[in-house]
């Protein structure tokens, strides 16, 4: 049985294709879908569902012709076979896809110009090379080739057919590619430092002398009674949890109407969470790095990218899985098989007290595991949306993979730290804007920053012992910026909705890895991408709103998003509200980063702050 916020069928992709090939001629080899996606009902819509309903199905594609290079954005109404929308973005680029990584790889390691570039550096076997394309932003893009869809590439090159291409970067040279011809412009050579005698594998096949520790005894985790959760279709039940499962080709995994079942009903808590965007800055102004900033998620689709997890190795329990279904440029349906994890852990203590007379009294704490995996070339992202028992919830991303590496001839460069023989990793940074579309206790909210204040030494306060909260109502949306010395947060109240003392329920977005962008404002990068500017934005909801560096990413020149819809100063004082959380990785490498990353940990929390009465975990069984 279909509810109106599932994700499309492989059925569904068939059908959006099979409509843009009858109603506008959407067909290889001339043009390319860049991604199709559910059209998602209104609020209204999705509250009014009941089960049994007739569920209407749209969807909305973004395609382009390659021979004029324009795209349009398209509304298909799936269950009235029809398009409803055509609309043209002309000087506009679509994301890139994973199919024109693969076509550009193959073309460029077969041209004859990049044969004989890879054998003048001693390199025979094209074979062994990999072609990594980038995308460029406007500023950065060659004026002889502006006005196409341009990717640059970087050329590396392995020492064996299975082992790592990114322990040996084709430092110096550099591909220039028409993505919608595969056509070569341009190679630019910036002189070769060689390729230094490093040791960049971590396979243990690769690895000289590997030998793997015999110290580990196995750990199992059991639940000889099955799991305490259920899922049905997408909805997912666990302990007062109720919520929806969601994905898209761009944000990947998306969770809907987060609720607590309370009683004889579930009270929201959020209507729509998820990531929004990704960028990640290299630091270096040196030419094998001045354009290596990536949109991981307008530019590329962390959906597209998400690969298939493993028993035993990204999951351990007792597992639930979730399938993905994608499309390739064609619109044919594209499986990801267990793309999504579902699990509970044991975390430690959740609350906890030893009385002199009583004794101890403690509980353990378990929480609920939404997890999925994103490769994105030579880094991993790992997103988790943990549910706890006590209301919170926590989004944690962990970033492994592998560094980008530079060889350097005579003195290292300082943009970055050496981490092997003549071979540095550049200093650089990892944005992520997560999209919280917030409902706490009904879609009258009110955001209010708090802090702590010090009151100064006086009559009242002897000592300077005092601290006081200070909280001041967001009324108009804009940006709001972390303060770490007065501890600043944000909650999202609901003046409408006292709780049994008589103040607004309210959840708090409790900032964590809130980095500065350390980026002039003159710069293209940050022309590009103003949303990284702040820790937070508060908007209205708009469901058109959606990117907040805007929609189309791939050689932009400036931010579309956040900076403009806010600029009309909306109110959004007992509103339905989005909040923007920038948060991620400032990213100076180690020596222990190479060759393989351990795995770095960010994460923030929204908690219950208000919303219940006292402690929700009193109940929880010993």
């Amino acid at each position: 049985m279909t509810h109106p916020l599932d994700p499309l069928t492989a059925d569904e992709f068939r059908h959006a294709a099979a409509l843009l090939r009858r109603e506008k001629g959407v067909a290889r080899p001339t043009w390319r879908i860049a991604g199709i996606e559910l059209r998602e009902p209104s609020k209204a819509a999705v509250a009014a569902h009941r089960d049994g309903d007739e569920v209407p199905r749209r969807a909305r594609a973004v395609v382009w012709d390659t021979t004029t290079g324009v795209p349009y954005v398209a509304m298909l109404d799936l269950t009235g076979d029809s398009l409803v929308a055509w609309d043209a973005h002309p000087d506009r680029q679509p994301n890139a896809t994973v199919d024109e990584w693969h076509d550009c790889d193959e073309a460029m390691r077969a041209h004859p110009d990049v044969v004989a570039a890879l054998a003048a550096r001693g390199i025979d076997d094209p074979s062994l090379a990999l072609v990594d394309v980038w995308t460029y932003g406007a500023a950065r893009l060659p004026q002889a080739h502006r006005g196409r869809r341009v990717g640059w590439c970087d050329v590396w090159v392995r020492d064996a057919p299975d082992s790592n291409p990114y322990a040996h970067p084709v430092a110096g040279l550099r591909l220039i590619v028409d993505l919608n011809t595969m056509e070569l412009l341009e190679i630019v050579d910036h002189g070769d430092p060689g390729r230094p005698d490093v040791q960049g594998e971590y396979a243990p096949a690769h690895v000289p002398g590997h030998r793997a520790r015999t110290d580990r005894k196995p750990l199992e985790i059991t639940q000889p009674e099955g799991v305490s959760f259920s899922l049905d279709g997408h909805a997912l039940r666990w302990q007062n949890w109720r919520l929806r499962i969601g994905f898209t080709h761009r944000e990947g995994l998306v969770l809907h109407q987060v609720g607590w079942h309370d009683g004889t009903a579930t009270r929201p808590i959020a209507h729509r969470l998820s990531f929004a965007e990704m960028v990640v800055p290299y630091r270096d102004p040196t030419p094998q790095h001045a354009d290596r900033t990536a949109f991981d998620i307008g530019e590329w689709g962390l959906g597209f990218m998400t690969t298939s997890l493993e028993l035993g190795c990204d999951c351990l329990g007792e597992i639930r899985y979730l399938d993905a279904v994608l499309h390739d440029t064609a619109g044919e349906p594209q499986e990801i098989r267990n793309a999504i994890c579902l699990h509970e852990e044991d975390n430690g203590v959740l609350w906890k007290h030893v009385d002199g007379r009583a004794g101890a009294e403690v509980r353990r704490m378990r929480r609920m595991v939404i997890s999925t995996h994103v490769t994105v070339a030579n880094y991993e992202y790992l997103v988790y949306w943990r549910l706890y028992e006590d209301g919170s919830i926590e989004c944690e991303v962990r970033a492994t993979g592998i560094m980008v590496t530079t060889p350097f001839t005579g003195d290292a460069p300082p943009y970055g730290v050496v981490v092997d023989r003549d071979t540095y990793a550049p200093i650089h940074q990892h944005f992520i804007v997560a999209r919280l579309d917030m409902e706490v206790d009904g879609p009258a909210n009110t955001v209010v920053m708090t802090e702590a204040a010090q009151p100064p030494i006086g009559p009242d306060n002897p000592d300077g012992l005092a601290l006081v909260l200070r909280n001041e109502p967001v009324t108009v949306e804009g940006p709001q910026d972390y303060r770490w010395e007065t501890q600043r947060a944000w909650k999202v109240t609901n003046p409408s909705r006292p709780n049994a003392h008589g103040t607004p329920v309210a959840y708090k977005l409790v900032p964590g890895a809130a980095i500065p962008p350390m980026l002039d404002p003159a710069s293209s990068v940050f022309a590009r991408a103003q949303a990284i500017g702040h820790t937070l934005w508060v908007t209205p909801f708009d469901a058109d709103e959606r990117w907040p560096c805007g929609e189309f990413v791939n050689q932009s020149a400036v931010d579309e998003g956040l900076p403009v819809w806010t600029a009309r100063q909306r109110s959004v004082e007992d509103a339905d509200v989005v909040l923007w959380y920038v948060f991620g990785i400032h990213h100076v490498p180690r020596v222990e980063d190479w060759p393989v990353m351990p795995a770095d940990t960010v994460s923030f929390w929204l908690k219950p702050a208000g919303f219940f009465d006292a402690n929700p975990a009193l109940d929880v069984a010993p």
